[in-house]
């Protein structure tokens, strides 16, 4: 997205621009894969300044991908137990207060200032002034960085446990993406663009995202080229004046921009010829023990549209899942665009957290790590069967892998 975002504004001020893209799609990161029918969306999970109230809104306008079909999200997230208790997040704030209350009417203070701090953030456009504003405009948001630092310390570990009740002190600290150790603040920032409608989903996903910001820069005048693979930048006395492309072929021009990854761009592309020690420990490979992301993509024979967008399962016991130790099980389901999936069908993607050293030793061993992908995508779909057992009477198989 940075390379058709720079392509876009180049454009626009009077450059000549082409992009080099190694892929045969636009986006980048911002990425989606088609399969039998089902879009498996490997980006997107909110997506700011979808309300022209945000200084965010501009920036798409300009970029070409506002506006657009959006579907605004009933709640961040929900969490449900082994036992079948359920916590929506709801980001309409009267309907969140209400299903609070019922689950839990001794928590009323601790959830009084839930609500109320919400509230009180959705007063700002904080990230879009941070982003697109002027400092006039940040200068109005003092208010809530004064408001903020009230929060910055608190994580959503430490504000779970100010429950009392047993299931919301377990399931609260993981409503930011199940990971506790997130600050509560940006929790309350994104709960709050949810509430103000700032935050929604973009009918399509990232497919369709990226090919309206790609029509813009086409539309503009931009090149862009496809599986083409820059192998260097080239320099002349210590500037960079053009790039050389894996074919050999090379091409110049007076302004170059690498929207590749920092270590890819300063050890390949640049060949490591401009760094200090710092840097280089910047790109220095990961450490064994980085946390690393999974994905399990699954096409669901199931209509979807009436589940929450967003569950967290509680697991009644950890589950050990590629080498990791798991006490939930964090997806986004689909339902909510009817794009995504063939008619009636649906799409899950489950995500979970395992460590680089696991998969870099099974990948040396390509059948093994072959094998390993296939049996964390059965502990998957045993897991999911359990929450969603009640469609096997409806439904020949839950799940169709593919």
């Amino acid at each position: 997205m940075g390379g058709l975002a720079a392509g876009i504004y180049g454009q626009m001020n009077g450059y000549r621009t082409r992009i080099f893209e190694m892929h045969s799609k636009p986006g980048g990161q911002c990425a989606a894969w088609k399969r039998q029918g089902y879009i498996f969306d490997a980006c997107i999970h909110h997506l700011f300044g979808c309300n022209p109230s945000s200084r965010i809104y501009d920036l798409w306008s300009e970029l070409g991908a506002m506006p657009r079909d959006l579907v605004p999200m009933r709640e961040c997230v929900s969490v449900v137990s082994p036992e079948g208790r359920l916590l929506h997040d709801y980001y309409d704030l009267e309907m969140l207060e209400e299903h609070l209350m019922k689950l839990s009417p001794r928590d009323e203070n601790v959830i009084d200032d839930y609500l109320g701090a919400i509230r009180k953030m959705a007063n700002w456009d904080f990230f879009g002034e941070a982003m697109m504003g002027t400092g006039m405009g940040l200068l109005r948001t003092l208010p809530a960085i004064l408001f903020s630092l009230k929060w910055s310390k608190t994580t959503m570990q430490q504000y779970g446990d100010r429950f009392f009740d047993p299931f919301l002190k377990r399931a609260f600290p993981l409503l930011e993406y199940s990971l506790p150790e997130i600050p509560f603040l940006l929790h309350l920032a994104k709960h709050a663009n949810g509430y103000t409608k700032v935050i929604q989903w973009p009918v399509g996903g990232s497919r369709e995202f990226s090919r309206s910001i790609e029509k813009r820069y086409k539309e503009l005048g931009g090149e862009k080229h496809y599986k083409q693979r820059v192998e260097k930048i080239l320099t002349d006395h210590d500037r960079a004046v053009g790039v050389r492309l894996v074919d050999g072929s090379e091409f110049w021009a007076d302004i170059i921009i690498s929207d590749a990854d920092g270590r890819k761009t300063i050890m390949d592309l640049l060949e490591g010829r401009y760094i200090n020690e710092r840097i280089r420990g910047y790109c220095a490979e990961p450490k064994d023990e980085t946390n690393w992301a999974i994905h399990v993509f699954l096409g669901v024979n199931r209509d979807l549209s009436c589940e929450t967008s967003a569950l967290v399962m509680l697991l009644e016991k950890p589950l050990t899942i590629a080498g990791h130790v798991h006490g939930s099980i964090e997806m986004q389901i689909y339902g909510f665009d009817k794009t995504m999936a063939p008619e009636g069908k649906g799409v899950i993607k489950v995500e979970l957290v395992s460590r680089y050293s696991y998969w870099k030793k099974l990948h040396a061993d390509r059948q093994l790590y072959t094998e390993e992908k296939q049996k964390v995508a059965e502990q998957v779909i045993d897991a999911l069967e359990e929450h969603f057992k009640g469609s096997r009477a409806r439904s020949k198989s839950l799940m169709c892998r593919l």
